[in-house]
């Protein structure tokens, strides 16, 4: 369905905006099934956190390659950075970022991260013919510690 090299943040925005003209587009001989509701939005989520992670802790060429087979669709990333395995934050401000695999990990049926001679790989696999992630498993996630996010909005400013 896509092959992408982004080599800077933008190029994450144009290759999830080209993913989503991919899914839309009038061939659509990938889908041997009708898509769930929601489908979509999953994998563009981890198009996004997936490939502005390798560009941000990994390193060149950073390769985005996005395939469907039978009910799924396949997204995997890869970079040269095999040192640098992918780690999920933990008890980390949400001001900091890096909680993309912690979401990654809650709304694909599959995950995961490889090593292929010198390229580290991550993936997910995205059944689009299932309902996957129901709006209540997100809305269940605990959510992250935001130290310094977090302000009284029904306080007046001052």
């Amino acid at each position: 369905m896509g092959h992408w090299e982004p080599a800077t943040p933008m190029d994450v925005t144009v290759i999830r905006r080209q993913a989503a003209a991919a899914l839309h587009g009038g061939d659509r001989r990938w889908a041997t099934a009708p898509v769930s509701e929601g489908a979509e939005e999953r994998l563009l989520l981890c198009v996004q956190e997936l490939a502005s992670n390798a560009l941000r802790h990994g390193r060149a060429p950073v390769q985005v390659e996005l395939t469907a087979s039978d009910h799924c669709w396949l997204l995997t990333v890869g970079d040269a950075a095999v040192e640098a395995p992918p780690t999920p934050a933990a008890d980390r401000d949400a001001a900091d970022g890096g909680l993309g695999l912690y979401l990654v990990a809650r709304i694909c049926s599959a995950h995961g991260w490889t090593v292929e001679t010198s390229r580290k790989v991550t993936w997910v696999r995205i059944d689009y013919t299932r309902n996957e992630a129901p709006p209540e498993t997100l809305t269940a996630v605990p959510p992250p510690p935001l130290q310094t996010t977090r302000r009284n909005l029904s306080a007046p400013p001052g």
